[in-house]
């Protein structure tokens, strides 16, 4: 059986992300300001912060 559900749960977790990004990107450039962006954001269960370079 090996690494197979650690993998799959890797890539689970990466297609998340990616989707999250685009998410968020697609939401920002909808969003009329900083507030509606991070309300729009929270109301899809998405952090602002997430997955920003720091």
């Amino acid at each position: 059986m090996g690494n197979t559900w650690s993998e799959a749960q890797a890539a689970y977790q990466e297609s998340c992300d990616t989707q999250n990004g685009l998410a968020a990107r697609v939401v920002a450039g909808q969003a009329t300001d900083l507030e509606d962006c991070t309300e729009l954001l929270a109301m899809l269960g998405l952090d602002a912060r997430a997955g920003r370079p720091a």
